[in-house]
């Protein structure tokens, strides 16, 4: 369990950009993708922001060359994940996936919570009113597993895929996976990550929680009202040091720790002592071997919640207690995406590590934790940043954190 697992490539795509590039010029140049809904057919569109990304299903089928009926799932999850593999320098010859001149165990771990159940809503009116109807092909994209299966297909990825939906931290336990996989040798080469559109179920569901934010979102900001929904992918490409060596090219960052932890609290909210995510950042930080005077950012969860935020920071404050990191929320920017935000964040932090600097957090007035320049709120150049911890925090109390470390 001691063999490294190095982040190979990234790939992502979110109300703030199509691309990695994008996203991360969105970043520095504190440009947020939060507005109103445009292409979700909803009562809601000007009543509750969301992060959208902007282009249409009809859009998205163009750049991925697809044709049929496909999930917006299926397609902002196969844009990352191809953006990802292609940064890394894998190479595909047939069935094979080359690393030089290295033959590699490739395998797609997939996160998602909405899957295809942007098409599923629009089907059944229809087939309500009149059973003869309506498009079952439409029903075929539900479950999770088949947009997992949808990408993979298309990828050229066969050797292992799955599905993980833990909730809002369904990404970052994709990863903990695909680590898992690696350092045990099952698997040379991990895509893993997730994906999400914007559906009415979830925007509905939010909204009977009344946890929706009709303005814009401002995250570990004491005046908070709510999250904003989003959507997107985020993917990365875990790699073993075999694989490492093949691509003849320095890899700088590793998955260094990981934990998933779970408070057992309430279906929808964490608890007030902050006991999942206490115990999943520890835990991750003793994988490790880390102390919390190492960690050097926090890539916060922070939905905007009265209840995530007041949690998350407890925990934080449990574990650093005065001497705290730099820390933000990028939701700011991105909207809450859902079982994509492990996958989106995992993005981020490894661009953190690699330019050495810290994105804001936006909207922030009077910061939840009140000691001067601990909240990120501009785009700063910061050097000798080692180690970002990532946390994704989920319903049912399923908590994960991730650590990225420099080499």
């Amino acid at each position: 369990m001691s063999a490294a697992v190095y982040i190979a490539g990234l790939g992502a795509i979110s109300a703030i950009g199509n691309n990695v590039q994008e996203n991360i010029s969105a970043l520095k140049e504190s440009r947020a993708g939060l507005g109103p809904i445009r292409y979700l057919q909803t009562r809601y569109a000007d009543i509750f922001p969301a992060g959208e990304v902007k282009a249409s299903n009809e859009e998205l089928a163009a750049i991925c060359g697809w044709t049929g009926t496909n999930s917006r799932t299926a397609m902002l999850g196969y844009l990352a994940a191809k953006e990802a593999l292609q940064d890394a320098g894998l190479v595909q010859h047939g069935t094979t996936w080359m690393a030089g001149e290295e033959n590699c165990k490739v395998g797609l771990i997939s996160a998602t919570s909405v899957g295809g159940m942007d098409l599923t809503e629009d089907f059944f009116p229809d087939f309500l009113a009149n059973p003869h109807a309506g498009k079952l092909r439409m029903v075929s994209q539900h479950e999770c597993g088949a947009i997992t299966e949808k990408m993979a297909l298309a990828l050229g990825i066969s050797e292992f895929i799955t599905t993980i939906s833990t909730a809002c931290s369904s990404s970052a336990n994709a990863i903990m996976m695909g680590a898992r996989m690696i350092r045990n040798g099952m698997l040379d080469v991990v895509v893993a990550g997730g994906t999400d559109a914007l559906s009415r179920f979830t925007l509905n569901g939010f909204n009977t929680l009344m946890i929706l934010d009709s303005q814009l979102c401002q995250p570990f900001d004491k005046g908070r009202r709510g999250l904003n929904l989003g959507e997107g992918a985020g993917f990365v490409v875990l790699v073993s040091s075999r694989v490492a060596a093949a691509l003849g090219k320095e890899l700088k960052i590793v998955v260094s720790g990981y934990c998933n932890a779970n408070d057992a609290h309430h279906q929808t909210a964490s608890s007030p002592e902050g006991i999942g995510s206490f115990t999943a950042m520890k835990g991750a930080m003793k994988m490790a071997a880390l102390q919390p005077s190492d960690i050097d950012y926090i890539n916060l969860h922070g939905t905007g919640t009265q209840n995530n935020d007041s949690s998350e920071s407890t925990a934080i404050q449990r574990i650093f207690g005065d001497a705290y990191p730099k820390m933000s929320s990028t939701k700011s920017f991105t909207g809450h995406t859902l079982a994509a935000c492990g996958g989106i964040e995992a993005v981020y932090s490894a661009v953190s590590l690699q330019e050495q600097c810290l994105f804001p957090g936006l909207r922030i007035e009077v910061p939840v934790i009140e000691k001067p320049g601990v909240m990120v709120q501009t785009f700063e150049k910061a050097e000798g940043i080692r180690h970002v911890l990532s946390n994704s925090f989920g319903f049912g109390g399923n908590c994960s954190s991730l650590i990225f470390s420099l080499v």
